[in-house]
């Protein structure tokens, strides 16, 4: 198969309608000389003089005047693949987003995210995806479309944009002997904790902050997920830890008491994942900024 020089198609379309060399070259910021030798490839890729002399000025041959709707509706249709589309029509939109998360997170941006997608995007439908061992690699091969969470290293291909900034306080349940009175870091080490983590672990920032006061914990569980932590402390004595803004929202659902923690840990920053492959995708954009609006109005309500 011959290689096609789509640019021919351009200029052959511009000589037809101006049926001149010299208003052609000025349309295509050529010059007359450079114009002449594009008009010679065009005859010779079509076989056919395209356009010849007649007195002072040119005129197209048979073979031309055919071509010229046809060259014509092409060079437009080319042009409108590659021009700006339209506005997204949100109201028809039909699409299914994966979005990886945590069970904190969907119980906390979930039901204000799809009634602000509902209310704009009826046809829209949004696959909430569990956290698992998967990294930059579900985003790259497109297996989902936003990671939101507490978004690690994921090398410069991944573009990341925060969403919240937040902060770890105490929790335990009504009733509970640190519900009243300061917490301090005595009476806080003196009781049993939950954690939290998917892959079990018994070590975290608060671990690191004792430590440098010489001081310790007792970790007495580990729950995989934040509803079933919150489950467990409104059930028994012990104490948890979880981001200020999510407890604002969850915690009257279990009857659950916070308080500051008497150490310092580093804040913590919920952003938004995905692949570059969508940064000029209208829809995916839509959904960007409408995530971006609910956590914006969330740690408001919770601030």
């Amino acid at each position: 198969m011959h290689s096609i020089d789509l640019n021919l198609l351009v200029a052959l379309d511009v000589l037809l309608e101006e049926e001149s060399v010299l208003l052609a070259a000025k349309r295509m910021h050529l010059s007359p000389s450079a114009m002449s030798r594009t008009l010679a490839r065009v005859r010779e890729a079509v076989g056919d003089p395209i356009l010849v002399r007649a007195g002072r000025r040119l005129v197209p041959t048979p073979r031309a005047a055919e071509l010229r709707p046809r060259v014509r509706a092409v060079v437009a249709s080319a042009s409108a693949v590659l021009r700006e589309r339209g506005a997204l029509d949100v109201a028809a939109l039909t699409r299914s987003f994966a979005v990886r998360t945590s069970d904190g997170l969907l119980g906390l941006v979930g039901a204000p995210l799809l009634d602000a997608l509902r209310a704009e995007a009826p046809g829209v439908t949004v696959r909430f995806l569990p956290e698992g061992d998967e990294d930059v690699a579900a985003l790259r091969e497109g297996r989902i479309d936003l990671d939101i969470g507490i978004i690690g290293d994921m090398g410069p291909e991944i573009r990341v944009q925060a969403l919240v900034k937040d902060r770890f306080v105490g929790v335990v349940r009504r009733g509970s002997p640190l519900a009243s009175g300061k917490v301090t870091l005595q009476r806080f080490v003196e009781h049993a904790h939950l954690g939290v983590s998917r892959l079990g672990k018994t070590w975290g920032p608060i671990d690191e902050a004792l430590k440098k006061k010489g001081l310790a914990r007792t970790t007495a569980a580990v729950a995989s997920g934040h509803y079933a932590a919150l489950c467990l402390l409104a059930s028994s004595d012990l104490v948890g830890a979880f981001p200020s803004n999510w407890l604002a929202h969850a915690a009257p659902r279990f009857d659950l008491v916070t308080f500051p923690l008497p150490v310092t840990t580093p804040a913590i920053t919920i952003s938004q994942a995905w692949h570059p492959r969508f940064d000029a995708d209208p829809a995916h954009r839509w959904l960007r900024d409408r995530l971006r609006r609910v956590c914006r109005s969330l740690a408001e309500f919770g601030a």
